[in-house]
């Protein structure tokens, strides 16, 4: 069962949920949580706020996808509001406009509004409107940004309950890309900088290891220096990556990876972890604006996009073993069922080389042909199914107790 953009005003919030958590969307940036869980309260929601902002100096990855890929985002967006919701506020920096906006605002044909004319009014407003702010870092924050457009404050609570849903460009991009073309989360933009010889903006599989991203950077050497240390997230808000470069692969949250310093991380780190690095470099110079794509021998794809949010996030279920061929696409984990989840796929085509308990490992076979012990996943006994009252798909631990035939219903909607 899913849905897509053509029957989006017949479907039932539930369907849409379920659609893009079995496409596996998760936040493209940011805390990167389980994007269903939003649109699973699509009915109390009138309002969506694009997040544009993009405020690490060396992101492109939204402006690039709303000035390059402008016919998919308005036809999302056309969508939307003919089915779903009464307003779509886009929020980007009023520096950018000149650059990176007028694509959108032709497409889109929205009310302009500047940073002095903000907070709008969203009972007085209806279709498309773009909100520009000033240049400020803290603006690319939800809960800021929501303040500073509708004027909205939240004290412990979620945009939803007031009537918002909060995603960036790059999260509607797939959810885009699950809705009209039925597509999963296989792939991501991410940045690379910091102590490298230049900046690079790529797209790369989900479980990329970092040492790709280096080399095509141009740093070749696998490992680091002992004074350095590897970064996941931008200049303003980074954190440490424990381990070495070959056994972080790219999550679908991940934007960017920086090489620091251990000495300069140890000064700029703040509450939680949080590193702030945005003063302690020069991020100016030549960067990339268009990514290229790169291609990895192996990647390691995670079972949960943010592991700090395990108490209510719950790890995705693996559903093949060592040695299963898999192609691109291709569902290797469904949604845990002891909490918030999502489905997890192949980002390339390969042999299973590993089931962890924090990732799955794939490898391109370097012939193209299987080997004598894989087998693919279609060829053995897979325990997962989906339920046919809601359509999402279930780890099925009872297989052997419903008996052949039986049509399953999960537990939420028995």
């Amino acid at each position: 069962m899913s849905v897509n953009l053509q029957r989006l005003g017949q479907a039932e919030v539930p369907e849409i949920a379920t659609t893009l958590r079995n496409a596996g969307i998760a936040g493209a940036g940011g805390a990167g949580f389980p994007t269903h869980a939003k649109w699973e309260r699509l009915d109390e929601v009138s309002f969506l706020l694009v997040n544009h902002q993009e405020s690490e100096p060396v992101y492109y990855i939204d402006k690039w996808l709303g000035k390059t890929h402008t016919e998919d985002l308005a036809s999302l967006f056309d969508a939307l509001l003919e089915e779903t919701l009464e307003l779509i506020v886009i929020c980007a920096k009023e520096t950018n406009q000149a650059q990176w906006m007028g694509e959108l605002e032709a497409a889109l044909d929205g009310t302009v509004y500047t940073a002095e004319q903000l907070p709008i009014d969203p009972a007085d407003e209806s279709g498309v409107v773009f909100a520009y702010t000033d240049d400020r870092y803290e603006y690319g924050m939800e809960s800021v940004l929501l303040r500073l457009v509708a004027d909205v404050v939240l004290q412990n609570e979620l945009p939803m309950d007031h009537g918002w849903i909060v995603q960036n460009t790059e999260t509607m991009f797939n959810i885009f890309h699950a809705l009209d073309k039925g597509e999963t989360v296989t792939r991501k933009f991410v940045h690379v900088d910091g102590n490298v010889p230049r900046h690079r903006f790529l797209e790369v599989p989900v479980g990329t290891p970092a040492t790709t991203l280096l080399d095509a950077a141009g740093r070749k050497s696998a490992e680091l220096d002992d004074d350095e240390t590897l970064a996941d997230g931008g200049p303003g808000w980074c954190f440490e990556v424990e381990g070495p470069p070959s056994e972080f692969g790219v999550s679908k949250r991940t934007n960017c990876v920086l090489v620091l310093d251990k000495d300069v991380v140890a000064e700029n780190t703040l509450g939680n972890g949080r590193v702030n690095v945005l003063s302690a470099y020069d991020w100016s110079g030549d960067h990339e604006t268009e990514p290229t794509p790169v291609e990895p021998d192996v990647v390691r794809i995670p079972l949960i996009t943010n592991p700090s949010f395990g108490d209510i996030v719950a790890k995705s279920h693996p559903i093949v073993e060592e040695g299963t061929e898999v192609t691109e696409g291709a569902m290797i984990a469904v949604p845990g069922q002891d909490g918030i989840s999502n489905s997890q796929h192949a980002s390339i085509d390969g042999t299973v080389t590993a089931v962890t308990e924090t990732h799955i490992e794939i490898r391109r076979n370097s012939s193209g042909e299987r080997s004598a012990g894989d087998v693919l996943a279609h060829e053995r006994m897979v325990y997962w199914t989906w339920c046919k009252e809601c359509g999402a798909y279930i780890a099925r631990p009872e297989w052997d107790q419903l008996g052949p035939g039986t049509e399953y219903v999960c537990k939420d909607c028995r």
